[in-house]
């Protein structure tokens, strides 16, 4: 790939029933290692700022959505989280030009990986909770399955139960999205530098979907021992240096900016 003499453009993608101010400290640490970079970070219809809509109970579906808020005159880069990274493979696959380069986090997808690692069984009970459970409670479960480092972090908590009251995610919503993950195919390898990043110690989804990802993909992995499934948020600088270094080592093509 021919380096490019615009400034790089991040686009952040989030998961199940998330919203842009869920990337938390992430995108600063990201902005300190790419300063001139342009940093995107669109909602999935149904969450966030565009929580009236419903939510397609399609990846492509959202896929197309998304384009829709993201300025293409360029191509852009995905850091792509759980949900948010199936998104990516069918941008990068449908829409090749628009992606110069994509990273993966704690993704998984069929056929490469069997359902009880795609969601660790003894997560079952707790993801079918969710569902039923008032937002508040929801918030509680999602903060204790997809986090190690902030479990007990009351002040987190509140923020996020404060998101959810501003911008509620409807149950139709709710329901179009896991529907949508569960459905979700690999059908074409993305050709782009792919970088997959994981979590060993993630309880909701097995840190081995992202290995298999990697090696189907002859992408390049990275692996964090103890972080959860929200790796931004429990280890946001590691994750940004891990993306820094392999942008200058791996990915020497891209632009450094």
């Amino acid at each position: 790939m021919v380096p490019m003499n615009y400034p790089a453009h991040f686009v952040l993608l989030r998961g199940l029933w998330r919203e842009a101010r869920h990337w938390g400290e992430f995108p600063g640490h990201l902005q300190q290692q790419f300063p001139g970079a342009l940093i995107s970070m669109p909602d999935i219809p149904g969450n966030g700022l565009r929580n009236q809509e419903i939510s397609p109970d399609t990846i492509g579906g959202m896929t197309d959505a998304l384009r829709q808020q993201v300025n293409l005159s360029q191509p852009v880069r995905l850091i792509a989280l759980s949900m948010g990274g199936m998104i990516a493979i069918d941008w990068m696959t449908r829409y090749p030009t628009e992606i110069e380069a994509a990273v993966l986090i704690n993704t998984s997808a069929k056929p490469l990986s069997p359902f009880y690692r795609r969601l660790r069984w003894t997560a079952y009970a707790h993801v079918l909770r969710l569902l039923f459970h008032s937002r508040a409670e929801r918030e509680a479960d999602i903060l204790r399955l997809t986090s190690n480092r902030h479990i007990h972090d009351g002040k987190l908590l509140e923020s996020w139960r404060q998101w959810q009251r501003q911008n509620p995610v409807s149950p139709a919503s709710a329901r179009n999205q896991l529907l949508a993950a569960m459905k979700f195919s690999i059908t074409i390898k993305p050709r782009q530098p792919l970088l997959v990043a994981t979590s060993r110690a993630d309880r909701l989804v097995d840190y081995r979907c992202s290995r298999k990802l990697a090696q189907t993909c002859n992408a390049d992995y990275a692996e964090h021992e103890f972080a959860g499934h929200d790796l931004p948020l429990d280890e946001p600088e590691w994750l940004a240096k891990i993306i820094r270094q392999w942008i200058d080592t791996t990915a020497r093509g891209l632009s450094s900016q």
